[in-house]
């Protein structure tokens, strides 16, 4: 009994930072026990769609010369800027994790050389 009460303790606090996270208010949050319209999954889900750095496409991804939609589902917000990042699966956001800033890097130096490829290809130039 007591095991059951710790686990429905963490549940409730997972919960609880879960809506934080998503901007939910307590006054909006669903009646202590009372499960939210559609599961407890979609009270985490952000009243408005995210962006992220790089046109939302995952940082490792655009680092290899890829562009690999994300979902924003999954992300990491930089301490130091702000900027928030989107990766289109746990692996990937735990393997960028590992060395941030210098995936990051890696990411940019990438990023400024496939948009520069884009403005200089024919699609691109003016008539």
């Amino acid at each position: 009994m007591v095991h059951e009460r710790a686990v429905n303790s963490c549940a409730c606090a997972l919960l609880g930072a879960l809506l934080a996270a998503a901007g939910v208010s307590h006054a909006e949050s669903p009646a202590a026990g009372a499960a939210p319209a559609g599961g407890i999954w979609k009270a985490a889900v952000p009243p408005k769609s995210m962006q992220g750095e790089f046109d939302s496409l995952d940082p490792l991804g655009v680092a290899a010369g890829a562009r690999i939609k994300a979902d924003c589902s999954l992300n990491w917000i930089d301490p130091d800027d702000g900027k928030r990042y989107c990766f289109s699966s746990g692996t990937s956001l735990e393997f960028f994790l590992d060395a941030p800033r210098a995936n990051l890097e890696r990411a940019r130096t990438r990023w400024r050389k496939m948009n520069a490829r884009e403005i200089d290809s024919p699609a691109h130039s003016p008539p």
